[in-house]
């Protein structure tokens, strides 16, 4: 509940108590309750563009693109956001008939006659190509993996992984070098071709076209030359079919391990300095960088605790090591996979830590994170393009099973909504101060285990400005609201028409309603209408019309623990 300043916090209390249980809350002792945060945000000081690094997204299963719930989600993802946005899915040239399965799929887009020639078939790959391309999105095109007909150690080829199993049963003849590099190299070339002339120059001019997944572990069976050797014969490929195209790499796992480190920088070592594998001369085609950041959630005394700052850290030292190449410092970065942990189909039920996935730990920490990670590369100097959350959904699975997902039969998820909220953000940044508990150097290198993290993240343009407000914390457990005092400045009107945005466990929550219900295993049709509504993003109040002073005004209501709040301002 919002109220203006003239009518001051008791009346706001006496409201949270009786309309959200805010807090007054009984069983909170007066000693519990927080002191009010104040949150100061002057639209008159611009901090630079807010790009929308958030409008990426990925996913192991290429085959759940053109399912039914795949195609779904795909147009909810594509309408929350104001730009297009990029997709990128694992296993794009791998062997099989296009069975979805977890951890697993494939197009058949190259196969070999008895005599060794190749045989190209673009019909799923199409067929997911198509599906993004219809909804105005952009495809990250990652290159891999090992056609069976390729690889140098086929069988075993194809896996049945389940949630429980061994992770490393995954790795199978996909993930070894080609046998013949010159034909590989062809089936790049064809790819990219055949993409040209189905889609137009311009189209793919606006892709980018990638290398592999985590080679330096278990996705690659080679060596780290064997990588570097394929990715000059895939940009040499790449580029003579497209010359204008954008080819990239190396989606190494978190840098801020030392194994990875050595893998990244040998790759950027060799894009600058190195003799090229195809065509002898010094360095490779680079038009990007990529790289993974992941978090680290354990049990903690029965409840999940998260660790934001171990997915900080990878990323500040991946930042860090592309900052240390002055010719490449410059170019877009792409963190491929940026999530609190590392396994989407190692669901809830197996893996107790993921047990932050269906409510609302998972959207304050998605809203808290990403706010971090323009920080960072503001303060490493580096060009952050774009941020992929690696998290889809889960065909014909049950509901809730509490995979990284952002619906779960068709029912968006809490954390969908936040990233509806960033697609309401404005595209010009502006300055947030106050005494506020955490800034990004402190996340980054503590994470979030004292006192919570309420802080924003704010945006303007000509007619509107909007701010994220959040309260996290790394620890899942029960805490009183708190009381949060927005203090605009810098606004032009005299008036300014305010809508509130709420995700907690009362607002835009399916998971608490599915609950509510007595967790389902088949809701019914009505149920499942009611859950559809409680997935969309909701406002906390009704719009109001809001008095400015000076070009000030304050905003002043409670947030729960784990809720995220979006206050949009808009003026004539």
């Amino acid at each position: 509940m919002i109220r203006s300043k003239s009518q001051g916090w008791l009346t706001l209390v006496s409201l949270c108590f009786t309309t959200f249980g805010g807090i007054n809350t009984p069983g909170w002792a007066q000693t519990d309750r927080p002191k009010p945060v104040t949150i100061e945000v002057d639209l008159a000081t611009e901090k630079g563009p807010l790009k929308p690094i958030w409008a990426w997204f990925g996913y192991d299963e290429p085959n759940y693109t053109y399912m039914k719930d795949g195609q779904k989600l795909l147009t909810e993802i594509s309408k929350l956001s104001k730009v297009p946005v990029n997709v990128r899915a694992h296993s794009l040239l791998v062997t099989g008939d296009g069975t979805a399965a977890l951890k697993w799929g494939s197009t058949n887009a190259y196969t070999e006659d008895k005599k060794g020639n190749p045989i190209y078939n673009w019909t799923i790959v199409d067929k997911i190509f198509d599906t993004y391309i219809q909804r105005g999105m952009k495809p990250i095109a990652q290159i891999g993996f090992m056609p069976e007909a390729l690889s140098t150690k086929p069988q075993p080829y194809r896996h049945y992984w389940k949630p429980g199993d061994n992770y490393n049963d995954i790795y199978t003849g996909w993930a070894y070098p080609p046998k013949d590099y010159k034909k590989w190299s062809e089936l790049v070339f064809q790819w990219v071709k055949h993409s040209v002339e189905r889609y137009g120059q311009k189209e793919v001019e606006s892709w980018y076209w990638e290398l592999w997944n985590e080679p330096n572990i278990g996705y690659w069976k080679g060596t780290t030359d064997e990588y570097i050797k394929l990715y000059d014969y895939t940009a040499d490929a790449v580029k003579r079919a497209l010359p204008t195209a954008k080819i990239g790499g190396p989606e190494v796992t978190g840098p801020n391990w030392d194994v990875s480190a050595k893998f990244f920088k040998a790759f950027l070592d060799h894009v600058v300095t190195g003799k090229n594998y195809v065509t002898g001369q010094t360095g490779s085609p680079l038009d990007f960088i990529t790289f993974h950041a992941k978090g680290a959630p354990k049990v903690v005394n029965g409840a999940v605790q998260m660790n934001m700052g171990t997915q900080l850290r990878d990323i500040d030292k991946g930042f860090e090591i592309v900052a240390s190449y002055p010719s490449l410092k410059s170019l877009p970065i792409i963190i491929g996979e940026s999530d609190p942990e590392g396994c989407a189909a190692c669901s809830e039920d197996l893996h107790p830590q993921n047990a932050y996935r269906n409510g609302t730990m998972y959207s304050s920490y998605t809203a808290a994170s990403f706010a971090r990670k323009y920080d960072l590369a503001q303060s490493r100097g580096v060009n952050l393009a774009g941020a992929v959350t690696w998290a889809f959904e889960f065909e014909d699975q049950p509901w809730f099973r509490g995979f990284r997902d952002l619906a779960t039969n068709g029912i968006d998820k809490p954390v969908l909504n936040v990233f509806r909220m960033f697609g309401m953000m404005p595209t010009t940044r502006v300055a947030v101060t106050g005494a506020l508990a955490y800034d990004y150097v402190r996340v980054r290198d503590q994470s979030v285990r004292a006192e919570a993290d309420i802080n924003a993240l704010a945006s303007k343009d000509a007619k509107t400005a909007a701010v994220m407000v959040w309260n996290y914390h790394d620890d899942n457990l029960p805490a009183p609201d708190s009381p949060v005092s927005v203090q605009l400045k810098g606004i032009p009107g005299q008036r300014v028409l305010l809508e509130h945005y709420r995700v907690d466990k009362q607002f835009s929550n399916s998971y608490e309603v599915w609950k509510s219900m007595g967790s389902p295993k088949a809701p019914t049709l009505e149920q499942t209408v009611e859950l559809e509504k409680a997935g969309q993003l909701q406002l906390l109040v009704s719009p109001e019309w809001i008095s400015v002073k000076e070009g000030q005004t304050t905003l002043n209501f409670t947030l729960p623990r784990q809720g995220v709040s979006l206050l949009k301002i808009s003026w004539e």
